[in-house]
């Protein structure tokens, strides 16, 4: 299957209105997200607390789509962030132990054809403020052509691989300590120790400067 013809274009558009509602807007990050979200839940369920976890590889617009739409969120622990910059996302599955690797395809972003070297132009001019109206109409049409372009892609977007890795850890509850400068509480699992006292990461730093 080379693209997402398991879903009609109504569940589609449920599942970018969600993704939507949750992000803010329409992009073409959140599509890959999308995607990326769609091929990990042909093998689960929408996870209620940990049975499905993602390893995201960056902080951008899909990281907020994979939490919209799997259920793997920060707050539940079952969303796993390195911050290493690649548009690399993995998928465990605790009650079978495997795992799934989607790494997306250089050329989804890197190509050389008109409309995304127009497209890059006019991000760069909307990004820093000197786009006409003219030119924010045209890159938000833009925009929607490749968001679109993304979502009828579907898994060819990525180079996708079962991989074998120990089971992420799950998520802990850790006591709160008393910053000794600012006496705020800080989970005990940040705290920085100087001359037996316990402080938060940012009245330590204040201290080393000092």
């Amino acid at each position: 299957m080379s693209s997402l013809e398991s879903l009609d274009n109504t569940s589609i558009d449920k599942m970018m209105q969600k993704a939507v509602k949750f992000h803010g807007h329409s992009c073409p990050g959140l599509a890959i997200g999308l995607v990326a979200s769609k091929i990990a839940l042909e093998y689960s369920e929408r996870s209620k607390d940990e049975e499905l976890v993602a390893i995201v590889e960056n902080d951008a617009c899909g990281v907020d789509a994979i939490q919209a739409l799997t259920g793997c969120t920060y707050g539940k622990g079952n969303l796993i962030h390195k911050d290493y910059g690649k548009s690399v996302y993995t998928f465990y599955y605790r009650d079978s132990g495997n795992a799934l690797r989607l790494s997306l395809k250089p050329e989804v972003f890197s190509s050389e054809d008109n409309d995304s070297l127009k497209r890059d132009e006019l991000r760069d001019k909307v990004r820093n403020g000197t786009a006409i109206e003219n030119e924010l109409a045209e890159h938000k049409k833009l925009r929607e052509e490749h968001t679109k372009a993304i979502l009828a892609t579907g898994k060819e977007l990525f180079n996708i691989k079962k991989i074998e890795m120990a089971p992420p850890e799950m998520a802990r509850f850790f006591d709160n300590i008393l910053c000794a400068k600012c006496g705020e509480p800080v989970m005990e699992t940040r705290v920085r120790e100087k001359d037996g006292k316990k402080f938060c990461i940012p009245c330590f730093n204040e201290l080393k400067l000092s």
